[in-house]
């Protein structure tokens, strides 16, 4: 699952890329655009949530800022029974490429009914949750309801993990290799889920082994036609198009929209092998890569949906418990895509890191880094069910 967010890195990597032509392209573009090309609009949710006094959409305002894949945020709620969430799959955000049996998908809605409810602990409120009320399918998640979840006033304590929500990100950067992360910091992020296997790795022999795995997996991924195409679909190139859909893979900021203005930056050259565009992918995620201290994971005893569900919760606790602890997190999860040209590296994950019979359901870097820039939302009301 890969809650993108390339705005940062690209930036970066365009200008060492394109060197003194980028110089020209920015200046070019500061004659068009303001200093700043915040895409406001697309960040309004993070200001949004909580700004309800409605129970349930006080918790769905913190609920829709999940982590999700490719930041798809692929939920529809039906709020027509009263005290009542009715969680959909939105048909329209899957990934058939790089997930076709919507395993990721399914982890993202897991991590939505989490955060929603530890967002409903806040309010005085516990959540009683149906999973698959009307059957699950192993093939695609389609029109089924996902979960019925019933609001139900009750004071108990506020879950500590709800102070995190606002500042968790996904955190696609080198991290600070200065930094190690200690074994008991690692033991501490244990999301304490039943039915999901937490471990980890700081050992610098096993991190080299699972660096090897997850760039030799990420470059398959971005080199099947099929699955780059599918990334290169959800990119948002600046601020107009990632306001006008915020969601999905966002390019944005100065000086990388004077290229994209300029006609330097294109959907076509990104997927494009031997173009520059197409090149600075493969030169910003190798280095990136190469900068982590340590990896967590988390298996599952069965690959069933609910299972699947149950992962999601698991990944969005250790979201939060890795914020509070000051540290960086980034889903690096495609040795973990059942696509046909991912087969050698999904073998040699599981024999690396699962028991037997397991399945390993997120993969993910540690580390410390700075802070990065929230990523763009649909806003609540973009996300309730009409009819």
């Amino acid at each position: 699952m890969n809650d993108q967010k390339s705005t940062g890195l690209s930036r970066r990597h365009f200008l060492s890329l394109a060197g003194g032509g980028v110089v020209v392209a920015a200046g070019i573009g500061g004659t068009v655009f303001s200093l700043t090309r915040t895409p406001h609009d697309a960040l309004m949710p993070w200001n949004q949530a909580g700004q309800y006094s409605e129970p349930r959409r006080f918790a769905l305002s913190y609920a829709i800022l999940a982590p999700n894949p490719h930041n798809l945020q692929p939920w529809l709620v039906d709020l027509h029974e009263d005290g009542i969430v009715t969680l959909f799959s939105d048909p329209t955000r899957r990934l058939p490429a790089t997930d076709p049996f919507d395993r990721q998908l399914t982890i993202g809605l897991g991590c939505f009914l989490e955060q929603m409810a530890i967002a409903a602990t806040a309010i005085g409120y516990r959540v009683e949750t149906h999973l698959f009320p009307e059957g699950e399918s192993p093939e695609a998640l389609g029109s089924l309801p996902i979960a019925r979840v019933r609001f139900v006033a009750d004071k108990k304590m506020v879950d500590p993990l709800f102070a995190y929500i606002l500042g968790r990100r996904s955190t696609k950067e080198p991290y600070d290799m200065s930094k190690t992360v200690a074994v008991t910091t690692l033991n501490g992020l244990n999301p304490q889920i039943s039915g999901v296997r937490f471990e980890g790795a700081t050992d610098q022999s096993q991190v080299n082994t699972l660096k090897k795995l997850t760039w030799e997996s990420w470059l398959t991924e971005y080199k099947t036609p099929s699955t780059q195409q599918e990334s290169v679909d959800l990119m948002r190139l600046g601020k107009a198009e990632i306001n006008a859909n915020p969601d999905g893979i966002d390019l944005g900021g100065m000086p990388l929209e004077g290229l994209i203005a300029a006609g330097l930056i294109t959907k076509k050259d990104l997927a494009t092998p031997g173009t520059s565009s197409y090149q600075a992918g493969i030169d910003i995620y190798q280095p990136m890569l190469e900068a982590t201290p340590a990896y967590v994971w988390l298996t599952s005893a069965d690959n069933r949906r609910t299972t699947q569900i149950t992962a999601g919760r698991a990944w969005l606790r250790l979201n939060l418990l890795t914020t509070k602890n000051g540290l960086a997190l980034h889903p690096i999860s495609q040795c973990l895509q059942e696509f046909p040209e991912m087969a050698a590296h999904y073998k040699r994950a599981h024999q690396m890191l699962a028991r037997e019979g397991e399945t390993i359901q997120m993969l993910g870097r540690l580390g410390y880094a700075a802070s990065v820039a929230k990523t763009p939302r649909w806003s609540l009301d973009d996300k309730i069910k009409r009819t």
